[in-house]
């Protein structure tokens, strides 16, 4: 099933998707899948079709700053989680999107569980990949460092950087064909890189996870904590803590922090079953 690609502007701000449809229509919620740090919605491209053959709608965004979305200067834009949050309502609601299931990867997932928090009414079903849900997450070295004054604006232009923290994450090789799509927005212009510095000094981590801890306390909805095991930043520990004991919880004992480029077609086949088993 093909994945098709999109612009839409909503406000100020050009967003990026890929979206693949269902060839039958269906009342199934629609699936918004959230990338993480430094991805961009590409790592969904299997995932997206893949969901789409089982009925669902499937929309990834670039986020902002990220990818081919707009990547505006940090006077118009804070890349705090405040200003993403308001961002993604608005782009939700560009597209039409009342009620969705959320899936979010990474340590730019912290930004969409914190906006499932704040728009449960939103949200279907959650389903949660290798991110920040505590405290005791922290951001690693490789990426902390992108944010250090003078080191991190020399590291953030280079087009390497996404590669190595991709592969770095997991320890598998990505084909040079796929690094050449991640590295795309680095080599176009050097707004890529200072976004990404001004996403990294402004992510609030730890104010993130602790709004995060607390809300998921009270959470309702079905979920998913789908897990690589490899991961060398968020330690399966963190998963079976958050997950006690009322969450569904999949170890992907061959994946890393990027589940969804490491092992795709499980990625894919768990999430369709968790999707379909939910569906009253």
């Amino acid at each position: 099933m093909a994945t098709q690609e999109h612009t839409i502007e909503v406000g100020e701000l050009k967003w990026f998707y890929r979206a693949a449809e269902p060839m039958n229509p269906s009342a199934k919620s629609p699936v918004l899948l959230l990338h993480g740090l430094p991805c961009q919605s590409y790592g969904w491209r299997h995932v997206l079709p893949a969901l789409a053959g089982h009925g669902f709608r499937a929309i990834a965004p670039d986020w902002i700053g990220c990818g081919a979305s707009a990547k505006p200067d940090k006077r118009n834009f804070a890349y705090s989680p405040e200003a993403y949050i308001t961002a993604l309502a608005a782009f939700v609601t560009a597209l039409g999107l009342e009620k969705f299931s959320l899936v979010v990867q990474g340590f730019l997932g912290s930004v969409g569980l914190q906006y499932a928090l704040r728009h449960p009414e939103q949200i279907d079903r959650l389903a949660i990949l290798n991110a920040p849900l505590s405290p005791a997450a922290k951001l690693p070295w490789k990426m902390r460092q992108m944010g250090v004054p003078l080191v991190g604006e020399m590291l953030t232009q280079d087009p390497l950087l996404t590669e190595r923290t991709l592969e770095g994450g997991g320890g598998y090789v990505i084909s040079e064909a796929d690094l050449d799509v991640y590295r795309r927005p680095f080599l176009k212009s050097s707004e890529a890189g200072r976004a990404l510095l001004a996403i990294v000094k402004n992510l609030q981590l730890p104010e993130a996870t602790a709004e995060i801890q607390a809300g998921f306390a009270q959470w309702q909805k079905p979920t998913l904590l789908l897990w690589g095991t490899r991961d060398p930043w968020l330690p399966y520990s963190l998963a079976e803590n958050f997950a006690a004991p009322d969450k569904e919880l999949t170890p992907l004992n061959e994946a890393g922090h990027y589940p969804q480029e490491d092992r795709d077609e499980q990625v894919s086949m768990a999430l369709s079953d968790f999707l379909r088993r939910q569906v009253l």
